[in-house]
C-alpha cells in the first residue's frame, strides 16, 4: 500500500476533473461554498471549510485548517485536509480522500478512484460504494458495509469492521507500532478486527501485533497469520 503521508502530497485527479475549464477558486482565510448545481475548477484555503453542493462538479479540494464536505452526486478529485475532517453524501464521485486529524465518512454508492487515508481519524463507507486502492489509517477505526476495496485495508491501531456484504480484494494487514510514526502516539490495546455476515477477503490476514479476531460462519477470507479467528454467527460478534 502507499506509505500514509504526513505533509499531504498531491492525489491522483479524475480524468473528467482535468477537462474542466472553469476557473479555481482560492483563498487564505475563510470558508468556501460552491453552490449546489455549479462547476469549478481546484478549490483550495488556508483556514477554513469548504463545502460542495449537490450535483456540483469541481476539481481538487483541498484546505488545512478545516473539514470539507460533498453533497450527493458531487464529482471532483483529491480531496485533502491535514485538521479537519472530510465527509460526503450520496452517490459522489472523487478521486481520492486524505486527511491527517480528521475522520472520513461518507454516504451510499460513492465511487473512489484512489486511495482512502487518515493518521488519527476513524473511515466508514457505506453500502454500494467503490475504493480503487487501499484504504489505510494509523490511529483510528475503519468500517466498510456493502463496499468494495480493489486493495488492501490496513491499520496500526485501529479497530476494523469488514461488515456485511463488503468485498476486499486485497488483504487486511494490522501493523506493528514503529517508531517511525512519532510524534503519532500509539495506544497498546488489542485491536478488535470483525470480518462479517458473507464479507470477503481474497488476501492474506496478516497481523504483526496482538489483536481479537472474530470470523462470522458465512464470511470467506484468505490465510490467516499472527491471530486465531473466534468463528460466531448471528448479526453481531460477541464482546470482548
Amino acid at each position: 500500500m502507499s506509505r500514509l503521508r504526513i505533509a499531504l502530497a498531491a492525489a491522483l485527479a479524475l480524468s473528467s476533473a482535468g477537462a474542466f475549464a472553469q476557473a479555481d477558486i482560492s483563498r487564505t482565510n475563510g470558508s468556501i461554498t460552491v453552490e449546489s448545481g455549479r462547476t469549478a475548477g481546484d478549490v483550495d484555503t488556508v483556514n477554513g471549510g469548504i463545502r460542495i453542493g449537490d450535483d456540483a462538479r469541481v476539481g481538487d479540494v483541498e484546505t488545512v485548517n478545516g473539514g470539507i464536505a460533498l453533497g450527493d452526486r458531487v464529482t471532483a478529485g483529491a480531496l485533502e485536509t491535514v485538521n479537519g475532517g472530510i465527509r460526503f453524501g450520496e452517490g459522489v464521485s472523487v478521486a481520492s480522500l486524505a486527511t491527517v486529524n480528521g475522520g472520513i465518512r461518507g454516504g451510499r454508492d460513492a465511487r473512489i478512484g484512489g486511495d482512502v487515508e487518515t493518521v488519527s481519524g476513524g473511515i466508514f463507507l457505506d453500502r454500494g460504494s467503490e475504493v480503487g486502492d487501499d484504504v489505510s489509517t494509523v490511529n483510528g477505526g475503519i468500517g466498510l458495509v456493502g463496499t468494495r476495496v480493489a486493495g488492501d485495508v490496513e491499520t496500526v491501531n485501529g479497530d476494523v469492521t469488514i461488515g456485511a456484504d463488503a468485498h476486499v480484494q486485497g488483504g487486511l494487514f494490522v501493523r506493528k507500532p514503529s517508531s517511525n510514526w512519532f510524534p503519532v502516539t500509539i495506544n497498546k490495546r488489542r485491536p478488535r478486527i470483525v470480518i462479517g455476515p458473507n464479507a470477503v477477503i481474497d488476501g492474506e490476514l496478516t497481523f504483526e501485533r496482538e489483536v481479537t479476531l472474530y470470523v462470522h460462519e458465512t464470511a470467506r477470507t484468505g490465510r490467516i497469520t499472527g491471530a486465531e479467528a473466534q468463528p460466531y454467527s448471528g448479526d453481531r460478534p460477541p464482546r470482548d
